[in-house]
C-alpha cells in the first residue's frame, strides 16, 4: 500500500474514533448526575467536535472525504414535510 493510502486510512480511522468519542460524550452529558459532571462531558464533547471537524476538513481538502450532495427535490420534500407540522 502506498503512503497516500496509509495516510488516508489513518485519517479515516481517526475520524471514526472521534465520532465515537463524540457519541460517548453526548451520552455522558445527557446522563450526568450533577452540573460538574455535565460541564466536564460538555467540555470534552466540544473539544472532540472541534477535532472531528479539523480531521473532516483536512480529509475533504485532500479529496478523501466527499459527502454526497443532497438532491434538491428531496430537500424540498423534507422542508414541506416539516413546515406543515
Amino acid at each position: 500500500m502506498n503512503e497516500m493510502n496509509n495516510d488516508r486510512n489513518v485519517m479515516e480511522n481517526l475520524l471514526l474514533l472521534e465520532k465515537g468519542a463524540c457519541d460517548l460524550y453526548v451520552h455522558g452529558a445527557i446522563e450526568a448526575s450533577d452540573a460538574q459532571v455535565f460541564n466536564s462531558f460538555s467540555s470534552a464533547l466540544n473539544q472532540s467536535l472541534q477535532l472531528q471537524n479539523q480531521i473532516y476538513t483536512k480529509m475533504k481538502e485532500k479529496g478523501w472525504y466527499a459527502p454526497e450532495q443532497a438532491q434538491s427535490d428531496k430537500v424540498n420534500q423534507l422542508k414541506q414535510k416539516f413546515s406543515a407540522n
